[in-house]
């Protein structure tokens, strides 16, 4: 079973557009649930993202991808 990795609706104000930054976790990579797997920035504020379980690390979105509030960036499955 695939759990999605995604932009909370809530992590910043408004309906502007984010980049990821970062990803902490090479794409293939054991994860656990809670661990820090990506950093994007909105309106010049960076946020983390965690891992919503443990398993396998999919990611659907590279680094400087510009996504929006409730975009699957990845997978963990």
């Amino acid at each position: 079973m695939s759990n999605s990795i995604l932009i909370p609706a809530d992590l910043w104000e408004g309906d502007a557009e984010a980049v990821i930054t970062s990803w902490l976790v090479s794409d293939g990579a054991e994860v656990g649930q809670g661990d820090l797997v990506a950093e994007i920035m909105s309106e010049k504020a960076q946020f983390e993202i965690e891992a919503p379980a443990s398993g396998v690390l999919k990611i659907l979105e590279e680094e400087d991808a510009v996504v929006v509030k409730g975009a699957t960036i990845g997978l963990v499955e």
